[in-house]
C-alpha cells in the first residue's frame, strides 16, 4: 500500500512553490509541537505557533520551554538541510552537532531523588550511566558511557552500509535506526527528540513526506518501543544491534503513520481537503487528519480479513456503521479497494 501510495506522491513532484511553503509550515508547528510535548515541554499549541511564527511569548511556560522549542525548530531546518545534502553521508559529527543544537549550551539537572546536581554537555556523548523506570517498576539500562563511543560508531557505519545496499526500504531503515539508536541512549539529554529528528533525515532524503509521533499517542509509542525491548532483551549491546524481526513493532507503528501521511497529503493535493494538521483530534480543521487515520484504519481491517463485514468493522472500531460506509465508500473512489461479489458471500479486493 505505501509503495504505491509513494509512486503517486513522487509523481507529483515538484508541488507548486505555495502549496510546499504552506505544508512546510505547517509541520514545523506539527513536529516541533508533538516531539517535544513527548519530553514534557509545555507550550501549547497556540504558544508554539506564536513563537516560531512571530517570536511571541505569551503565557505563563519556562523560558526553557520557549528556548527548547525555538532550538528544536533549528535542529529540525539542519536537519532537513543535511537530509538534502545527497553527496554527505550520515556521520556521528552531524548527530553530535544535531544534539548541540536542540539543546543550545551546557547545563544543570538535579537527580530525580533531589540529591545532587549534574551538568548536561551538549553534543558529547554520556559520561555517566541513564537508565529508565519501566511500568512495571524494573530498571531499564542503556548503553554504558564506556560502550556508547563504539556502538555510535557501529550504529552509523551499518547506517549508511545499509542505505547504499537498499535492501530495506528507507522507512524500515529509520525504524530499525531508531530503535537501535534509543538503546544506546547516547547523550545525557535530547535522545528521544534526536531519534525523531533522525528517523526524518532518512524519510526525507529519501524523497518520502516526513512524519509526526502524536503527542496524544504517546502510550501507545511507548508500548510499541516495550514490545520490541520484549523481543531483544535487557542487555544493551543486543538492542543496538537489534535485527528486523525484533524491531517489527516499530517498523509497523512507523509504517502506520506514514501510510496515513501519504495519503493525507495526497488528499491535500488534490484539493480535497483544505489543510493538514497533525495534532490532537480536537485541534484539527474540520477533524481531516483524524478521517484519515480512520480510513487508514478500516484499510488494515479489510487488508487483515478480506471478508470481513461493515457490521464487524464498526464493532472492532467501536463507530457507527453509517461512519463506516462513508469511509468504504471514500477508499473505494480513491481506488484502494473493490467489492469482488455481492454482501454476502464477497469480499474486498485491495487494489494496487
Amino acid at each position: 500500500m505505501i509503495d504505491s501510495l509513494y509512486k503517486e506522491w513522487l509523481s507529483l513532484q515538484p508541488l507548486k512553490a505555495e502549496l510546499q511553503r504552506r505544508m512546510d509550515q505547517q509541520f514545523m508547528f506539527d513536529f516541533n509541537y508533538n516531539s517535544n510535548h513527548l519530553e514534557g515541554n509545555t507550550l501549547t499549541y497556540g504558544q508554539t505557533k506564536l513563537l516560531l511564527l512571530f517570536g511571541d511569548t505569551i503565557g505563563n511556560a519556562s523560558i526553557q520551554d520557549y528556548e527548547e522549542m525555538k532550538a528544536h525548530n533549528v535542529g529540525l531546518e539542519l536537519m532537513k538541510m543535511t537530509a538534502l545534502d545527497k553527496e554527505r553521508t550520515l556521520s556521528e559529527t552531524f548527530i553530535r552537532e544535531l544534539n548541540k543544537t536542540i539543546l543550545v549550551r551546557d547545563f544543570w539537572k538535579t537527580s530525580k531523588g533531589g540529591d545532587f546536581r549534574y551538568q548536561i554537555k551538549v553534543g558529547v556523548y554520556k559520561t555517566r550511566p541513564n537508565s529508565v523506570i519501566t511500568p512495571s517498576g524494573e530498571l531499564f539500562n542503556y548503553a554504558s558511557p564506556e560502550e556508547t563511543p563504539a556502538l555510535m560508531s557501529d550504529l552509523v557505519k551499518w547506517y549508511n552500509e545499509e542505505e547504499q545496499k537498499g535492501i530495506l526500504l528507507p522507512f524500515e531503515l529509520a525504524s530499525l535506526f531508531h530503535y537501535r539508536y534509543i538503546r544506546i541512549h547516547p547523550f545525557e539529554d535530547g535522545n528521544g527528540r534526536i531519534a525523531r529528528l533522525l528517523v526524518n533525515y532518512i524519510l526525507l532524503r529519501h524523497n518520502y513526506p516526513m512524519i509526526v509521533v502524536r503527542t496524544d499517542d504517546r502510550n501507545n509509542y511507548l508500548k510499541i518501543m516495550h514490545q520490541c525491548d520484549l523481543l531483544t532483551g535487557k542487555i544493551p549491546t543486543d538492542g543496538a544491534y537489534a535485527t528486523f524481526e525484533q524491531t517489527k513493532p516499530l517498523i509497523d507503528y512507523i509504517a502506520k503513520i506514514l501510510e496515513v501521511k501519504l495519503m493525507a497529503v495526497l488528499q491535500l493535493i488534490k484539493g480535497e481537503i483544505k489543510e493538514l494538521v497533525e495534532t490532537k483530534d480536537d485541534i484539527l480543521t474540520g477533524g481531516q487528519l483524524g478521517g484519515q487515520k480512520r480510513w487508514s484504519e478500516v484499510l488494515h481491517l479489510i487488508m487483515e480479513n478480506p471478508f470481513i463485514s461493515r457490521k464487524e468493522i464498526a464493532e472492532k472500531m467501536r463507530i457507527n456503521p453509517s461512519a463506516v460506509q462513508k469511509h468504504i465508500q471514500k477508499l473505494k473512489s480513491e481506488g484502494y479497494i473493490k467489492r469482488v461479489g455481492g454482501d454476502r458471500g464477497g469480499y474486498w479486493k485491495i487494489m494496487n
